[in-house]
């Protein structure tokens, strides 16, 4: 299991935030890694979805004559 905490300071760290841990793990093993951060560096998610494959045009055209033709589909 994985969990992250993002905190804007050092000084949110609380026993509120221990006793999540402990409760998401119980008695299992963990380890605790702390890191600085700065607003320079992307989120997991960001950088995650900046390096994520996009679509083709080719794929956007038939995302779209899909939706379309569904669409007549509907109305008929």
């Amino acid at each position: 299991m994985y969990a992250t905490f993002h905190l804007s300071s050092a000084e949110e760290v609380n026993t509120e935030i221990l006793n999540a841990i402990k409760a998401t793990f119980k008695s299992k093993p963990i380890t605790i890694v702390v890191a600085e951060t700065t607003m320079d560096e992307p989120s997991e998610l960001e950088a995650f979805l900046l390096t994520a494959p996009t679509f083709t045009e080719a794929q956007l055209d038939a995302v779209n004559n899909t939706t379309k033709a569904i669409g007549k589909w509907r109305t008929k």
